[in-house]
């Protein structure tokens, strides 16, 4: 791979109502990394669509950082790179943007070193990258493409790919804001209620079967008690969009960890009676592949 590499991986939705940190949506919005060596030690990033004014050009840039973890785990010096990301996943939005940068770069370093992202080392990236992320939901939806369970089995990370129901047509209602999850975990209580922990657990397990195979049960299979109440003063328009929603039997959740509502429904349409002013309403597919890495002409 002289000539480099080419990385697209899409962006994903997290917890779908009660699966906190445990379930992904791969969503078919993607960003694209080119990687070319440029035959010295120089680091050259260019950056165009979102974020192009906000992140940083140099080794701190969360794409090259992991692309550095992946090199190292793998013993491979890469030498001088170009790096050209083309962003389309809103920043700072709650689809991901983060996981997938984490990917590309984890995906590109194994590229470099010409390592295919499949068993024991597709089983280490995911374990890399959500290292990185501090959870697996996300970074396994970009990997794997799809459906995904993450969990920690001591203290490795995991996921498994589940395949979406053919009829699942996503809709993303994004708003303008910007969040930091950081800020939006921290008002997260330590202690739940165990009637919440129980309620939780049945409707993760639902969404599972939902999204899989009966998306009529999606309304009932999205609702929540363990998180999302709780950020409501971070972003009380977004709650309130997710239960008018839901009054009009759309299947709507906080998109990770917000602000966007993901809303899945089989024919794309909301309901008009929804105040959805503020909010860029759009529709995108899933994606059942995950990331993908070829060779550059």
């Amino acid at each position: 791979m002289s000539a480099g590499i080419r990385v697209r991986v899409p962006a994903s939705s997290a917890n779908l109502g009660a699966g906190f940190d445990a379930l992904g949506l791969a969503l078919g919005l993607h960003d694209v990394l080119e990687v070319r060596p440029c035959g010295s030690s120089a680091l050259a990033v260019r950056v165009t669509g979102e974020g192009a004014d906000d992140v940083p050009l140099d080794e701190s840039h969360l794409v090259v950082r992991a692309l550095r973890a992946a090199s190292r785990h793998l013993r491979h010096d890469p030498g001088g790179l170009e790096l050209t990301c083309a962003n389309a996943i809103p920043h700072a939005r709650g689809l991901g943007s983060s996981a997938a940068a984490i990917v590309s770069g984890i995906a590109a370093g194994y590229g470099l070193a010409g390592v295919d992202l499949v068993g024991t080392a597709l089983d280490d990236a995911l374990h890399l990258a959500a290292e990185f992320e501090g959870h697996a939901d996300n970074v396994a939806a970009s990997l794997l493409g799809g459906l995904v369970v993450a969990w920690t089995d001591g203290d490795r990370f995991r996921a498994a790919r589940v395949e979406p129901h053919p009829d699942l047509r996503p809709v993303t209602v994004v708003p303008a804001e910007q969040s930091a999850t950081h800020v939006t975990r921290g008002l997260l209580p330590e202690v739940v209620p165990h009637r919440d922990a129980a309620f939780a657990a049945g409707r993760a397990a639902l969404a599972v079967h939902a999204v899989s195979a009966r998306p009529d049960l999606l309304l009932a299979a999205t609702a929540d008690s363990l998180h999302q109440d709780y950020r409501e003063k971070a972003w009380p328009d977004t709650l309130r969009v997710v239960r008018e929603l839901r009054a009009n039997g759309v299947a709507a959740a906080v998109s990770g960890a917000g602000p966007t509502v993901l809303a899945l429904t089989t024919d794309a349409v909301l309901p008009k009676a929804v105040d959805l002013t503020g909010f860029a309403v759009v529709p995108v597919p899933v994606d059942r592949t995950g990331v993908r890495v070829a060779p550059l002409g």
